[in-house]
């Protein structure tokens, strides 16, 4: 997909489950079973996807979020039946003419660690210190966010993980964000900041007018589209609410799309009204690009 002068893939860098239950918050299972297949653990499929965004006459390459990334003992991963294939950004940048070292920048949208996780890796042994996989990439985050996964609440600390980003504090990448209506950062890219599932969760929509948005955990999965079908991870559910029907009428009125970041099956869509109920007029499917599967 074009928009402005970028060039957007969602790539697939792995998958895991997690419990339907508490994927569909209050949502009985007998209505979200019709969306996806649960297993006989009650966990559901979902995939890891990063936006790569690419403006090629000023070599801007933009990666949001980074997956579940390499950190993982066999015991741990398989409580979450985590797949996390790290040579897929490698791969899809290499199928498009560029390489890691030429990232100039990633968008942190939180510091969860089934999002970015992968901003890391062990540096020897597991457990160990950690480097940066991108060590030339501006980090962009918000920095109130930045202050709740190093002090998260107790309902929310299972879901951050220090070694996915504590080397990031010895480190000059970070570019912090600040405000409620943060400037953009860059020509082409602007920022919606979210609160319901997470403090400051930092969401980019990329296009002047008819914009792409990365949902972020706003809109995990096609399914979530529905405004009050909301997770139970989320810290304030009505939030969550209120922010998807800001969202969705910017989608239906101004002709917004959305990558969603856990979809197994497509990338983003396009929608139409009426915004409480909105219906998919197109899908930003899978297809293969030098062999590389993204969309």
């Amino acid at each position: 997909m074009k928009v402005g002068g970028f060039e957007l893939y969602s790539i697939v860098t792995g998958g895991f489950r997690l419990d339907g239950g508490a994927m569909f918050g209050v949502v009985p299972k007998v209505l979200w079973d019709n969306s996806t297949e649960a297993d006989e653990l009650n966990r559901i499929p979902l995939t890891t996807r990063t936006l790569l965004a690419i403006e090629r006459t000023s070599r801007r390459i933009v990666l949001v979020d980074t997956g579940c990334g390499p950190k993982w003992q066999p015991k741990d991963a398989e409580r979450f039946a985590i797949r996390h294939d790290a040579d897929a950004i490698p791969q899809a940048l290499q199928a498009l003419g560029y390489g890691i070292e030429d990232v100039t920048d990633i968008v942190v949208t939180h510091l969860h660690f089934d999002h970015n996780g992968g901003l890391t890796a062990w540096t020897e042994e597991p457990g160990g210190a950690t480097r940066l996989l991108f060590p030339r990439a501006r980090h962009w985050l918000h920095e109130r966010h930045w202050a709740h996964a190093n002090q998260p609440h107790l309902k929310d600390r299972a879901s951050f993980l220090p070694q996915d980003f504590d080397s990031l504090a010895a480190s000059s990448v970070i570019q912090f964000v600040r405000g409620e209506n943060p400037p953009p950062p860059f020509e082409g890219l602007r920022w919606f900041v979210s609160h319901g599932h997470t403090p400051y969760q930092l969401l980019p929509v990329f296009g002047d007018t008819h914009g792409v948005l990365f949902a972020g955990d706003l809109f995990p999965t096609v399914a979530h589209l529905r405004p009050t079908w909301v997770m139970a991870y989320d810290l304030t559910p009505t939030t969550t609410i209120d922010e998807k029907m800001t969202i969705l009428r910017h989608c239906v009125e101004d002709g917004w799309a959305l990558c969603f970041p856990h979809e197994p099956a497509i990338g983003g869509v396009m929608l139409s009204g009426p915004v409480e109920r909105p219906i998919v007029i197109s899908r930003l499917v899978q297809h293969p690009v030098r062999g590389v599967r993204i969309s």
